[in-house]
This record gives C-alpha cells, structure tokens and sequence, in this order.
C-alpha cells in the first residue's frame, strides 16, 4: 500500500471510515510516529489520525460524495429561483437590496463554492479564504473595509476529547480563533445590528455565542454541513429588514437543526424599494 501523503482522501479505519477526509499535512514526530492533520471533505470538521490508521478511498466513493454535495446545492438553488418566480409580480415595481455578506471561511476550496453559490442565487457577498489561525488578525481590518450587514466566520474545527471536557476551549481545535474574531469584529464596528455566525463542526458554542454572535455551532458537539452557515447568511440577507429571524424560521434547513446551530436570532436585512 502506498504511503499516505498531503492531498490524499482518506478515511479512518478504527472509526470504519465513517467520515471522508482530505489529508491536510503530515506531521512527523521522534517518539510517536507519523500522523496527519485532516479536515472533512464535504464537513466542516477537523481531526488528526496517526497514519497507520489512514486507508485511502476509493475514486467511485469520492466522486459519489462529491455528487451528493453538488446536488444539495443546486436543489437549494432551485427552490431559491422558484422563490424568485412567486414574487415577480412585486419584482417588477420594486428595487430589492438584499444585506451584504463577508464570509470569511478557513478551507480554500469551500470558499471557492461559497463565493459561487452566492453569486448564483445573487447575493451581495464577499468570501475570503482566510486560515482560523489567521482570522482574528484580519476579521477587524476586512469588518471595516467592506461594512459588512451579516459577518460569517467559519471554516473546520473539532473536539480534541469528544464527549469531556465541553468548557474547555483548549478541548477544541479552532473554537479559540472563532471566540477571538467574533470580539474582534464587534470592536471594530458601531453597527450593533451586524448578524454574526462563527463556528464548524463541534464547536464551543456557548463561548462563541459569549463572545458576541448571534448564530453559532455546535450546541449538540456534531458535525454541520459544508452549507449550514451559508443558510444563515442567506436566510438573514432575504428577510425583510422589519422581521426578526430566529432559529426556528430554517431549523429545517439545516443539516440537523438547533442541534448543530443554533443562536439569539437577528434582524432581516432586506431592503424593499418602491420604483
């Protein structure tokens, strides 16, 4: 069998390969071996595994994977164009400005998707791929160049110790960078009604809700979907600015509800012109 390297798709054969992974590098240490650092390939989780513990997965089965991906967002984009046809009878007589997104995400590949899927459904957004370390660093600086009315802060993350240690924030991966760049971003910006989503997989949800968000993940300590915090964004950029989203207007949408993001709620941020 080959040697695993960085690039590679992976699974973890003492958890029978129950999530697929893209190995993200190798570390390689004097007393305990090799491993590699992963982040999933269609979830927003992170992990490590000494390589013994890594099988390489089939092509049929990554492709399989990424299919199921790409067909959950055209279906999303469908019932968005579907939406679209029901109103355009009030379309026609009105300008409509949806709220301006920053998405800041940590993996390069779903920002590349993410940008995408707004352009698409015609979402005023700007994505940048900036690494969870690397975020509260620049959240601030890109808060005030681009006056952002919702703030998304993602990317992968996960329990060191799944199932202890829930209040400490050293018992996950990158919930520490999300915690900093949602305080970060609140002390940048006068605007108290900027909608802020932080958090992936597992994540410290009460310290990031703390912190100042009004969405986050992970209440249950699960895995969310690649596409949980574009849903928020979207839900909040399409709702009518005298509305008040919570959780429970698209718990549905979500990969498992209120058990992977949940949140105080926030105000709509559409704004409807009569021509």
């Amino acid at each position: 069998m080959r040697k695993i390297k960085k690039g590679d798709i992976v699974g973890r054969i003492s958890y029978g390969k129950d999530i697929i992974f893209v190995v993200e590098r190798i570390i390689e240490t004097k007393h305990n071996g090799s491993f590699a650092i992963l982040k999933g390939l269609t979830l927003r989780i992170q992990a490590d595994s000494p390589l013994d513990d890594l099988e390489l997965i089939e092509l049929d089965i990554v492709e399989q994977h990424l299919r199921s991906l790409e067909e959950k967002v055209k279906k999303r984009i469908k019932k968005y164009e579907k939406n679209l046809k029901n109103n355009i009878n009030v379309r026609e007589k009105t300008i409509i400005h949806t709220g301006r997104i920053l998405h800041i995400d940590g993996d390069k590949k779903y920002s590349e998707k993410s940008n995408k899927y707004y352009k698409k459904i015609g979402l005023n957004a700007i994505v940048k791929n900036i690494h969870e370390r690397e975020q509260p660093n620049i959240v601030g600086i890109l808060v005030k160049k681009y006056n952002p009315e919702i703030l998304i802060i993602t990317g992968h993350d996960g329990m060191i110790k799944k199932g202890a240690k829930f209040n400490d924030v050293y018992n996950y991966r990158n919930s520490h960078y999300f915690i900093k760049a949602v305080e970060e971003a609140r002390k940048q910006t006068e605007k108290k009604d900027l909608v802020i989503f932080a958090g992936a997989c597992q994540s410290y949800y009460e310290a990031i809700m703390m912190a100042g968000a009004n969405f986050a993940s992970s209440p249950a300590r699960i895995l969310i979907d690649f596409m949980d915090p574009l849903i928020v964004a979207e839900n909040i950029a399409i709702t009518n600015e005298n509305k008040f989203v919570t959780i429970k207007d698209f718990e549905n949408e979500l990969r498992d509800g209120q058990r992977g993001v949940s949140g105080i709620g926030g105000q709509g941020k559409k704004k409807i012109l009569t021509i």
